[in-house]
């Protein structure tokens, strides 16, 4: 005898391969420096914001090495590393926020560019090919 409708269970299975292949890096990497810095300003706790761009940095890496591998992995760590260098020098010339959203901005297409293009653009034509 099948229930009514409203009373079937739905259960996914959750591929973490899969969700490693989706994972949109650029817009993690992106929000993670804009999210780290206002943690930053609005707790006033600069290590606080720290960890913040730690988690969100951490997360993508991990992501990186499971789909793309160590060298692309290490390319975008080092575009992560040197946007959040930068940040701190450009925001002396147009002001912290504006050069936090900048290096974002850069970091974001880095990342599509070297990895998120190749996994998510794929599912995007197969999509539209449909």
């Amino acid at each position: 005898m099948a229930l009514p409708p409203q009373r079937r269970i739905i259960v996914a299975v959750i591929d973490s391969e899969d969700i490693a292949r989706r994972a949109p890096t650029s817009l993690l990497a992106a929000v993670g420096l804009i999210a780290g810095f206002g943690t930053a300003v609005g707790t006033g706790s600069r290590p606080l914001g720290g960890v913040v761009i730690a988690i969100f940095g951490l997360s993508c890496i991990y992501f990186w090495v499971k789909r793309d591998g160590r060298e692309i992995a290490v390319r975008l760590t080092v575009v992560g590393l040197a946007a959040f260098i930068a940040s701190h020098g450009l925001g002396l010339l147009i002001g912290a926020w504006p050069s936090v959203f900048v290096v974002s901005a850069l970091t974001a297409w880095a990342c599509w560019r070297w990895s998120d293009s190749r996994w998510l653009g794929r599912g995007a034509s197969q999509l539209r090919a449909s």
